[in-house]
């Protein structure tokens, strides 16, 4: 039974690679706003959001095996470079501006496990990332061997916090069945929803299945591994805001930030609480820095056709440089951090319909996918998905312009 376990998790990898950088702290924060504020009432979002991350991240899993070719390359050749490399550059812009929402993360897990000042922990973990990249010679191994180890980290401290909370099972239970929306709900909708649908990911898988070395005959091996990661990545979100709404919910605190979570739960079930919520904040935090930084990385790479795989010289560079962006901005900024930040996420709202069309075209393209391309379900499926990260767009952008507006 050992054996088979052990044999098991060893054939996973790239599942749990886009599991941990989808699940950063911004993801935590905005579970934790969630259950606080509404209890259990939006936990169905999760429940679709998975299903759309698994139909698109499947896709890209499936390009992965069946071509040895890379997805910026196909596209480029297919559809033109000019596609390609608005993908990549669009996918560092985006990635570059979550890392400062990883190392904010970073920083308030070691606080809340060490007390020193959270400032001081981007510029340590950052260095550590950068002698990774550097001194890893595959460094799809390293990953995938570390982020099993964080996602494996995550699932205990947040378990934990769970069983802390005692939820009550009708009341969570009901959260799963979709509830009446109203207009002021929506853009909490929106980001939950965005918290755990990443199209970057799920263009990625593709490269991931390809440094795995997956093969057509791969094809079942690599599902599965889609499937346990995605699947972990929506149970971790579900049991976030699960403990927010058992914990916070009843007592009409409202979470603003993943500090305050970890401080609410210090103060409900004591000191210990709230490290084992600051570990699993930290965990979540630095692998999603590492592996976020990777992929705006390889998609800008291989978009300009510098070269695809990420233990290349330039990838690694490119890789340093978000790196260090996410550092100085968590660190040095002293402007308006707000606003800064929500300039640069605005790039994603360019990377996000793209890497949707890209995935869509290329699946359904019988000269590159041939008997593997995309079938009816997996095409109605994808078209909702992309109506709702459509919807996700036009929210963030009325959210930048309402912003704007009142600064």
């Amino acid at each position: 039974m050992f054996k088979k376990i052990k044999n098991l998790f060893k054939s996973l990898g790239p599942g749990f690679i886009i599991a941990s950088v989808v699940l950063g702290p911004g993801s935590i924060t905005v579970a934790s706003r969630i259950g606080s504020e509404f209890g259990y009432a939006f936990l169905w979002v999760i429940a679709i959001s998975m299903v759309f991350m698994i139909t698109y991240t499947s896709m890209g899993a499936r390009y992965g095996v069946v071509n040895s070719k890379s997805m910026l390359q196909s596209i480029a050749d297919n559809y033109g470079r000019w596609f390609a490399v608005l993908i990549g550059i669009s996918a560092f812009l985006s990635t570059s501006s979550f890392q400062f929402g990883n190392n904010l993360g970073i920083g308030i897990g070691m606080e809340g496990i060490t007390g020193i000042n959270e400032r001081i922990w981007p510029v340590i973990f950052t260095p550590l990332g950068i002698i990774l990249i550097f001194w890893a010679k595959n460094l799809y191994k390293v990953l995938e061997n570390l982020m099993k180890i964080l996602v494996m980290i995550m699932i205990l401290a947040f378990f934990i916090n769970l069983l802390l909370t005692r939820p009550e099972i009708t009341p969570l239970a009901r959260g799963f069945v979709p509830s009446k929306i109203s207009p002021d709900s929506l853009n909490m909708v929106a980001a939950l929803m965005a918290t755990s649908f990443s199209l970057a990911a799920a263009l990625y898988q593709s490269y991931l299945a390809q440094d795995k070395g997956w093969k057509k005959e791969h094809l079942k091996s690599s599902l599965k591994d889609t499937y346990a990661g995605i699947l972990l990545l929506g149970l971790i979100s579900a049991t976030v805001v699960i403990t927010s709404a058992a914990a916070l919910h009843p007592r009409g605190i409202t979470v603003g930030s993943a500090a305050d979570m970890a401080l609410q739960m210090e103060a409900l079930f004591g000191s210990s609480a709230k490290i084992v919520f600051s570990v699993g904040l930290c965990a979540a935090a630095f692998s999603s820095m590492m592996v976020n930084s990777v992929i705006g990385a390889g998609l800008l790479a291989d978009g300009l056709g510098l070269g695809r795989s990420m233990n290349d010289r330039t990838t690694k560079l490119f890789i340093m440089a978000i790196l260090l962006i996410g550092m100085f901005v968590a660190v040095f900024f002293r402007g308006n951090v707000i606003y800064a930040l929500i300039m640069a996420q605005a790039s994603s709202m360019l990377a996000v319909p793209l890497i949707a069309i890209g995935l869509f075209l290329t699946l359904n393209n019988k000269l590159i996918m041939g008997e593997y391309r995309n079938n009816r379900i997996q095409n109605i499926i994808a078209v909702v998905g992309f109506l709702a990260v459509i919807l996700m767009v036009w929210f963030m952008y009325q959210n930048m312009l309402t912003y704007i507006r009142t600064t």
